[in-house]
This record gives C-alpha cells, structure tokens and sequence, in this order.
C-alpha cells in the first residue's frame, strides 16, 4: 500500500488501491446512454477555443501558444514537397507538419498528475508530495529536477531534461472516452461578466432557477463568459481586464466543496482560467494551506478532472432557447502516455 493515511474528505482507494480514474470511474453504461438520449435534434456544437487562443502568454507565463514547423527529410521541409524530386513522373505533392504545443494552453483537461500536496501519506509526521491515491513525486511522477524538502526545496537535477507522468497520465481519460451526460450551468445567464466569486449559495440559487439537475456520473460544465472575452480579444489577451470580469468558483466554499463532493459528478469543467477563483480568498483559519484549493479537492482527494478554458457560449444560447440543462458530451483527450495535460476539442450533441 503506498499510504497509510488518506486525506480527510477524499476517496483514495475506494475504486481500488491501483486506481488511476478517479471519478470517471462513476461513468458507466447507464451514463453514457442517458447522454445518448439527450440527443434528439441532431444538433453538434464544438467546445473548444482556436488552440492558440487566448494568445501570447499572460495569462499563465509558463505555457506558449503553439508553433508549426514542417518536418524534414535530407534537410528539406515536407511542406508543397514534390514527389517528382525523388521519383520521376510522381505526381504527388505532400505537406506534413508538427507542433511545439503547451499541452494546457487553450481548452484543456487536467490530468490528475498535475496538481497534488504536500501530505503525510506515510503517517509518520513528515509530509511528502503526493498526488492522488498515494502517488509519489519522483518515483511515479518524474521530471528533470527534484525539490528537496530538506533543503528548502532547493533543485537537484535528476540526470535528464524530459518529464512524465508514469502514473496517472491524461492518457487514462483517453482510453476511458470522456463520453457521457453534460449538464450546464450558466453563470452568464445570471450574472453577467460580473466579477463573482461563486460560492455554494449562488451555485444552488442558479440551480433552482434553471431547473437544472445534476445525477450521479454527470460531466457539469459552467459557463462564466470568459472564454468569450478571450475570443474578443483576438489573441491579445488584457489580463488586467479578464481577472475584473466573469465569475469562478470559490475553492475556500467547504459547502461548495462538499456539494462537489456529494453530488457524484465524474468530472468538472468551465470556460474560464482555472475553473477557480485565483488567488483564492485567504484561509478562515492560519497554517499550511493549498493556493488552489478547488484544485487541491478535485484533483488531489477525488481524482475530478478538470477541465479549462471551454466554450460555451453557443451550446448555452441553444439549451437555453429549448428550455434544456443536458446534453450529449464526448471529450477523450489526446492519449498522449505520460502527459500531465491535454487540449481537447470537446462535443456537444443535442
């Protein structure tokens, strides 16, 4: 067993003592034919931003837009390449490419290797870094750099430049398909490009207003507004403006947390930066606390992905022309081994 103490409030183990899913594990059959019945116009909306949207990098100076580069044979780039060069008479013409892409730059899935804590997994009164289910940074979860605790975390290079997530990867949410029930709830609808920090209260006021219903297994999908402020600034992103406007969920809610918790939804995605509010609010009371605490309860105790930086703005208009919450969702991301992140085009069908 990699632990001997889980953390208070979360489900490590109780889909196995191996388990990689997390919630996703909650998205059975019955699941995805309850989204299939949501089908009944025919109707596909794409949820996904232009991948290199929100342009440049201000919003998360880590991560770049994309860059395409043709690939290259005898030095040459495959790109409007003649056949005819190698062959005499052929008459094909090929153009082939590649990508340097920031795995989480525009619409997104978290995987469940990128956010884990500073925990005492062992019981014996030293925190160690973990992810969920007892994972370990270093031996499952491996980078170019170790941060040692005793050192004040200085780094210590770890004898290469690459990076993987042996445990844990987003290809684990490919290979389970991401296809289910969506429900959306629409923050917009109510409170505009307001700057709102939602806590339970809200979320629940929302919810009676919409009727909406949300099941065990469901993928819920908030809209805030931000991604369309993304779209209209055209790949010029004014951080100072998008962090004033739109809403995000309070990670400090512990109401909002437990109803995340309770309701048995199997993943949480919205159209904005981080799903929540960042930075949280400061903790009610002092000591070690998580920066990203919404974070900290679906990624880290539940094993709920996340998802980022989703459109929604057509789907809404729509479910909310016909008096609708639910929807066909199909969102695998790329099953890219190792990967602590993925861009997915996810669909709506209706």
């Amino acid at each position: 067993m990699r632990w001997k103490k889980r953390p208070e409030g979360s489900n490590w183990g109780d889909f196995g003592p191996d388990d990689q899913l997390g919630r996703p594990n909650l998205i059975g059959p019955e699941q995805v034919l309850k989204g299939a019945r949501e089908i009944r116009a025919g109707l596909t909306f794409t949820l996904s931003l232009p991948l290199d949207f929100p342009g440049e990098s201000k919003l998360n100076v880590r991560r770049h837009p994309p860059v395409l580069r043709p690939t290259f044979r005898d030095g040459l780039p495959y790109v409007n390449f003649p056949f005819a060069r190698n062959e005499a008479g052929a008459t094909d013409v090929v153009s082939d490419d590649q990508v340097l892409l920031s795995l989480q730059y525009s619409t997104q899935w978290d995987s469940l290797a990128h956010v884990g804590a500073r925990f005492d997994a062992d019981g014996d009164g030293v925190a160690e870094s973990v992810y969920y289910n007892g994972y370990r940074a270093n031996v499952d979860i491996v980078g170019p750099m170790e941060y040692r605790v005793d050192e004040n975390f200085a780094p210590h290079a770890c004898g290469g430049e690459h990076s993987h997530a042996d445990v844990l990867g987003i290809e684990h949410l490919a290979v389970k398909g991401m296809q289910g029930r969506g429900v959306l709830i629409d923050f917009t609808a109510h409170f505009g490009r307001e700057c709102r920090t939602v806590g339970y209260d809200d979320l629940m006021r929302v919810i009676e207003a919409d009727g909406v219903e949300v099941e065990r297994g469901d993928m819920l999908v908030l809209r805030t507004g931000f991604a369309e402020m993304v779209l209209e600034m055209n790949r010029q992103p004014d951080e100072a403006v998008l962090s004033n406007h739109c809403s995000a969920l309070d990670g400090r809610d512990e109401r909002l947390l437990q109803w995340i918790t309770g309701s048995g939804i199997a993943a949480l995605a919205a159209d904005n930066y981080a799903v929540e509010r960042f930075p949280a609010r400061p903790p009610a009371a002092p000591g070690d606390h998580p920066l990203l605490p919404l974070h900290h309860h679906c990624l880290f105790k539940l094993g709920l992905p996340l998802g980022e930086l989703w459109y929604l703005r057509d789907l809404a208009a729509w479910l909310r022309e016909h008096e609708r919450s639910h929807f066909m969702l199909t969102a695998p991301p790329l099953r890219l081994p190792g990967a602590m992140g993925s861009p997915v085009t996810p669909v709506a069908t209706v």
